[in-house]
């Protein structure tokens, strides 16, 4: 299986970080090669520009721009989706890894 790149983004990228180190758990765990960051909603188009990102999760909190980002980043082939809140709140990795695999697969 090849590496994915998995991008999440919030409000400021710094609430999602431990959600990262979580799925990267995960990943490990179920041995998926993925790369997973984190980074700030208004800075994550510039990262889609500059490398290759296999989909985008948004953090609940910027829920409002999941339209925008899917305006942006599907014609691309990069599939947006929001990351549950119960999943978010409870820094579920693995759920979310899953939810990440699920938009991978269409």
């Amino acid at each position: 299986m090849e590496k994915k790149t998995i991008m999440l983004a919030c409000a400021a990228g710094m609430s999602t970080s431990l959600l990262v180190s979580k799925m990267q758990k995960a990943a490990e765990e179920q041995g998926v090669d993925a790369e997973i960051f984190a980074v700030a909603a208004a800075e994550a188009p510039d990262y889609a520009e500059k490398q290759h990102i296999d989909v985008v999760l948004l953090g609940p909190q910027v829920r409002f721009m999941e339209a925008d980002f899917k305006k942006k980043m599907e014609p691309k082939g990069i599939p947006v989706g929001v990351i549950p809140m119960s999943d978010y709140g409870m820094m579920n990795g693995a759920k979310v890894l899953d939810f990440a695999n699920q938009l991978m697969e269409g």
